[in-house]
């Protein structure tokens, strides 16, 4: 999807160029990730105070700091938008992708989360527990990316705090109305 003028500032758009797609742009509009189908849509956008999309994740928001979520902010889901759904991850992690974050049951209208909350539900990330954890790839591996994908959905997921990034897969395919993205990067 080519996006120009104030449309380039949404952070559903592709990675800069020097940032391999995380995707398969399916040419309809749609993008392929993770068996599930993503559909972008104009003006639903995700982005964060702290850094800029494709550009560096702080410090701070990682494992050599203080370990807090970033604050993200998220405007224009579709009208019929009932609850969104949050993954945090790193597709360059040595082992194939690393889930960071886990997170459901966001209320639409709430714009937001701050430096450090908690989302209402939040699932178990691949560290082996609930809530955030932020980047931290190996030492000298090079830059990697964090994909932070918020899906509008048109009801709320019914699973139980814990529950793994397979199982809210399950649950979101089919009940997708639109994904945001933002691309942070990190590197030690």
């Amino acid at each position: 999807m080519a996006l120009t003028g104030d449309d380039a500032t949404l952070v559903s758009r592709r990675p800069p160029a020097a940032t391999p797609p995380l995707g398969t742009d399916r040419g309809d509009g749609t993008w392929a990730w993770n068996s599930i189908i993503l559909s972008w849509v104009a003006g639903f956008a995700l982005q964060s105070s702290a850094f800029d999309h494709g550009g560096p994740i702080p410090r701070r928001h990682g494992c050599e700091g203080e370990d807090l979520s970033p604050p993200l902010s998220w405007s224009g889901p579709p009208e019929s938008t009932r609850s969104l759904a949050l993954v945090v991850d790193d597709p360059d992690a040595p082992a194939g992708t690393f889930t960071h974050w886990l997170a459901w049951a966001l209320d639409p209208g709430a714009e937001g989360l701050g430096v450090g909350e908690a989302a209402p539900v939040e699932g178990r990330n691949d560290f082996g527990t609930s809530g955030y954890r932020g980047p931290c790839p190996p030492p000298g591996h090079g830059r990697h990316r964090y994909s932070f994908r918020l899906y509008a959905l048109d009801s709320d997921p019914a699973l139980p705090p814990g529950a793994g990034k397979g199982e809210l897969e399950r649950v979101v395919e089919g009940r997708t109305l639109a994904v945001a993205e933002l691309i942070g990067t990190y590197e030690r």
